[in-house]
C-alpha cells in the first residue's frame, strides 16, 4: 500500500536527485520495472547500466535522468529511506501506486499529486486514514499542504 505523509518530515530525503547519483546500483536501472519507468517518463530506453538512450541527450549515464525517476528508482530500490516524492510530477504517480502495488512504500509528499480518476488505496499518514479516491485525498491531505 502507498503510505504519504503530508508536510514538513524529519528524516526524509529531500534531495533525491543529489541522493540518486551518490548511491544508486547499476542492476537498479536495468531491473525490467525501472527500465518501464525511464521509457514512459523521460521517454529514453535503457541500453545497459551506464548507457540510456534519450531523444534530447542522446546517449547519457543514468545521473542525467530526471528527478522523478530518480525519485522512483530510490522509492523502489531502497526501502530503508524516505524520499521526498515533491520531485515527481503527476506522471509518476501512476508509477508509485505501482510500486506500492508489492511493498509497503513510505513517502513524503508537499503537494497534492494527482493519482487520477479511478480507485486506489492510499494511507494518510498524518491522520492514519485509508483513502479510495481523489475526492477523499483531497478532503484528507488538504490541511497539511
Amino acid at each position: 500500500m502507498l503510505n504519504i505523509y503530508y508536510g514538513d518530515m524529519p528524516d526524509v530525503i529531500r534531495n533525491t536527485d543529489v541522493f540518486f547519483d551518490n548511491v544508486y546500483k547499476d542492476q537498479w536501472i536495468t531491473k525490467p520495472l525501472s527500465r518501464d519507468m525511464i521509457r514512459d517518463v523521460d521517454k529514453s530506453e535503457v541500453f545497459d547500466a551506464r548507457a540510456i538512450i534519450s531523444p534530447i541527450f542522446g546517449i547519457m549515464s543514468p545521473e542525467k535522468l530526471s528527478g522523478g525517476v530518480k525519485t522512483l528508482i530510490l522509492i523502489d530500490n531502497d526501502p530503508a529511506h524516505v524520499f521526498n516524492a515533491s520531485n515527481c510530477g503527476d506522471n509518476c504517480a501512476k508509477w508509485l501506486l505501482k510500486i506500492a502495488e508489492k511493498k509497503k512504500v513510505v513517502i513524503n509528499l508537499r503537494h497534492f499529486m494527482n493519482f487520477g480518476k479511478g480507485e486506489f488505496k492510499i494511507k494518510v499518514l498524518n491522520t492514519g486514514k485509508v483513502v479510495k479516491n481523489a475526492h477523499d485525498l483531497i478532503y484528507e491531505a488538504g490541511r497539511y499542504v
